[in-house]
């Protein structure tokens, strides 16, 4: 399905395409992927622009954070950002506004961005983030001659996190998730795909029948753009062979329609718990896949192609635990052994007496 998009029963049970972002939403009425489909797709995201710049605009004083936050999100450096990117981003900077929104950008200084990220030392990601955000909220602001200077950047500092990420799962713990959710469950079709495919929770919520293509599914990752044909496992056409036809979507909630990241992601985590694995989410299978590729003994190119990682760099950061057992391994296995060593001068006597020679005479 096209971003914003999704199927919503109406109240006779006809199911019909509908398009909303944020407060902006109206119906579909061409059938999907036809030429009149696409125009009244394109007109709905020239309505979300419309009504995102009407928004807030005899509000918000001229030269106020507020202000600004709305003037950045109609610019090109926002609009060009992957709608995943843009959420994250306008959420963190709209939970900022609600607080300085009406303070004036002029009068923000070094000593007022450091103050407000230090507050924050008992969240440290979100802190981070936060000062991220501002960063370039303010080039933005320094782009439109509002202020000279950018006061997030220069001195400003975040919170070192001594943070390994996402725990990747164990064969143990897949096993008893496994037998926790057996096949034919939601529970168990949804770790299929984010163990078997290895994408992230926000791709394969948006997977269905309509990407199989053989005995692969066609992917396009909607955070790196990035098109990856990825062969069906057993384990996962197993799971599949159990899934109904009638979705848009192999996953749907108990309404039918499709998730959304954040509602899966959270389901999928009382899914673990149900099965005592608390701590756990759905990104850690993404890992695991990596690791079990790794495990195997595969390249880091093969690993590649099958996360989508951009660069290597950022496979090596998900299989490093696999490749240090694998390099021990073949570390300890080099050593020569003792006894094969005294196998090959067995005229040697092995001295057992570690009694000094000067004391025996």
């Amino acid at each position: 399905m096209p971003l914003h998009v999704s199927p919503a029963p109406d109240r006779h049970g006809k199911t019909r395409l509908r398009f909303r972002k944020g407060l902006y939403s109206t119906y579909l009425h061409a059938p999907l992927d036809t030429e009149e489909f696409w125009q009244e797709y394109q007109a709905a995201l020239a309505g979300v622009k419309a009504a995102t710049q009407r928004i807030g605009s005899t509000r918000h004083k001229p030269g106020s954070i507020a202000a600004l936050a709305l003037a950045y999100y109609q610019s090109p450096e926002f609009i060009g950002l992957r709608d995943s990117t843009k959420a994250v981003r306008r959420g963190i900077i709209d939970r900022f506004v609600k607080t300085a929104g009406p303070d004036p950008v002029r009068m923000l200084e070094r000593k007022h961005v450091k103050a407000i990220i230090g507050a924050m030392s008992s969240k440290p990601h979100a802190a981070n983030n936060l000062l991220k955000a501002l960063r370039l909220l303010l080039d933005f602001a320094v782009d439109i001659e509002l202020i000279e200077r950018n006061p997030a950047r220069g001195g400003v500092k975040g919170f070192k996190i001594g943070t390994k990420g996402f725990t990747s799962w164990s064969e143990a713990q897949i096993a008893a998730y496994e037998k926790a959710h057996p096949i034919g469950t939601r529970a168990r079709l949804a770790m299929a795909l984010l163990l078997y495919t290895g994408q992230r929770r926000g791709d394969v919520i948006r997977m269905g029948w309509q990407h199989v293509q053989g005995n692969r599914i066609a992917v396009q990752q909607a955070k790196t753009g990035a098109r990856l044909s990825i062969k069906i496992h057993k384990a996962l056409a197993d799971a599949l062979a159990h899934t109904v036809r009638t979705n848009l979507t192999f996953l749907v909630t108990e309404k039918g329609a499709p998730f959304t990241a954040a509602g899966f992601g959270n389901l999928f985590r009382e899914w673990c718990d149900k099965a005592g694995l608390h701590g756990l989410s759905a990104h850690g299978l993404r890992k695991a896949a990596a690791r079990r590729v790794a495990d195997a003994g595969r390249s880091t190119k093969q690993i590649q192609a099958v996360t989508g990682h951009a660069t290597l760099q950022e496979v090596e950061l998900y299989t490093r635990a696999a490749d240090q057992a694998k390099l021990n391994d073949e570390a300890i296995d080099s050593m020569p052994d003792r006894s094969d060593r005294e196998h090959n001068f067995p005229n040697r006597k092995r001295r057992l007496d570690k009694t000094p020679r000067k004391a025996l005479k």
